[in-house]
């Protein structure tokens, strides 16, 4: 009995991770397609409306606003929107919390975050880190040429830490952002 439920649990843990992102991929579609619709229904009859156009406005849409953030103007406008996002208190943390999130996406080809993979001294053991500043002066909060800013993340995505470091304490690996980012939000579970 006890064999049957870890060959059970193998096959779930196998094909859970798959279904999950299956479903998530889909849901996405659905959500899409059911909130892009309405609009374009009032655009277009029905007759030449088919499942689909949803989808694809969607993606066209997240085109031109990728297109358009570049525009001065509209850089401006979302500037002031932000602004007032930030002043109202519940909205400031749970806006601010998706936002950092989401600029952790590398969206520009010249910006590097979170490129480099480090290890730091913890105790007789050593933590994995992102440096995110090479040169942490130029954010106000230390003093000194050779002081780095490296980001050391939890595992299980619970938070984390910034830590202000002279580059002699660094140590750089071989590790990509991937691989340090699976390693580290897995506690080790997830190896290379």
């Amino acid at each position: 009995m006890r064999k049957l439920g870890r060959v059970i649990l193998k096959g779930l843990v196998t094909i859970l991770p798959i279904g999950l992102t299956v479903y998530f991929i889909y849901w996405l579609g659905v959500t899409a397609e059911a909130v892009l619709s309405v609009p374009i229904k009032w655009v277009i009859d029905d007759a030449n409306y088919w499942p689909g156009l949803g989808l694809i406005t969607g993606f066209v849409l997240l085109f031109v606003v990728g297109l358009a953030v570049n525009a001065f103007l509209v850089r401006r406008v979302l500037g002031y929107g932000e602004r007032l996002l930030l002043r109202v208190p519940v909205v400031k943390t749970v806006y601010s919390a998706i936002r950092d999130m989401t600029r952790l996406v590398n969206t520009d080809a010249s910006k590097r975050e979170l490129e480099r993979v480090v290890t730091v001294a913890f105790g007789p053991g050593r933590v994995v880190g992102f440096v995110t500043q090479e040169q942490a002066s130029s954010l106000g909060v230390v003093t000194g040429d050779d002081i780095v800013a490296v980001y050391l993340p939890m595992s299980y995505q619970i938070g984390g830490y910034t830590v202000y470091l002279p580059r002699s304490e660094i140590e750089a690996t071989d590790l990509t952002v991937e691989q340090a980012m699976r390693i580290v939000l897995t506690g080790g579970v997830q190896g290379r």
